[in-house]
């Protein structure tokens, strides 16, 4: 493979990373752009939606060089958007050797969060704070806090057996129902619904749903539609997870 190609290739890779870590559609085409015109590359047409990359770079000669990249998961992680960010800014001042462009993407791609205890901590307080919000009392609050924990240990089991996303959204509904419902009868809890609500907040999702808006404003409508039917059923995954377990128990929030 020609140079020139590894370098579009460690710049998917970069658009790759931000698009599977939750940047938005403008954001991904934006960087991969930049930096393959600080590579020399003359006009870059990049298309990106949600499940697939498309770049198309026209170099020094004149040749034309395509390349794609078919996405199969997309997470929040704002720490490798931030990575990510900052490499194109340094590529964009000096264009970096093709090996150190490639190192900097790997270490990005396997970067490990040094404070590990940070998401289950916000699980904890968001989940516990909402309960209380939606007029729950400080027990509920409690129960809600344990519950999400449920939420976190399924989530991290699903991810690293790479199950699939709409599948893990109602396993964790149901967990989530299951392990609310057993607060309530053991006396921790109780308001279910409180207790339910402050959970479901986990799972809404709220950053796919604002990207998918921003997308369609800014004139990527298919981006912006794919989003908004992926952010819906992830909803309906909620509601059917929650529904599964709570029609069972023959009885209703």
């Amino acid at each position: 493979m020609e140079q020139r190609e590894q370098v579009l290739c460690a710049i998917l890779d970069a658009g790759e990373l931000l698009l599977t870590a939750g940047a938005e559609v403008a954001r991904v085409e934006d960087t991969i752009r930049r930096m393959a015109q600080a590579y020399g590359f003359g006009r870059v047409d990049v298309l990106t939606i949600t499940a697939s990359m498309i770049v198309t770079a026209q170099a020094e000669d004149g040749a034309v060089l395509t390349q794609t990249r078919r996405i199969l998961r997309r997470e929040t992680d704002m720490r490798r958007i931030e990575a990510v960010n900052a490499l194109s800014r340094a590529v964009c001042g000096a264009p970096l050797p093709l090996e150190e462009l490639r190192a900097r993407v790997e270490a990005i791609r396997t970067m490990r969060d040094d404070m590990p205890w940070r998401i289950p901590l916000a699980y904890l307080v968001i989940s516990g704070s909402f309960a209380v919000f939606f007029g729950g009392s400080v027990r509920d609050g409690l129960a809600a806090m344990l519950c999400s924990m449920v939420l976190y240990a399924i989530g991290r089991m699903g991810a690293r057996i790479a199950l699939q996303p709409l599948v893990l959204t109602v396993l964790s509904a149901a967990a989530m129902c299951l392990a609310a419902v057993i607060t309530v009868e053991a006396g921790l809890g109780q308001a279910l619904d409180k207790i339910i609500i402050g959970n479901i907040m986990l799972l809404i999702p709220g950053i796919a749903l604002v990207n998918s808006l921003r997308d369609m404003i800014v004139g990527d409508t298919i981006s912006g539609l794919l989003g908004a039917c992926e952010a819906l059923l992830r909803a309906i995954a909620i509601a059917a997870g929650c529904a599964l377990v709570l029609l069972q128990l023959g009885g209703a929030v």
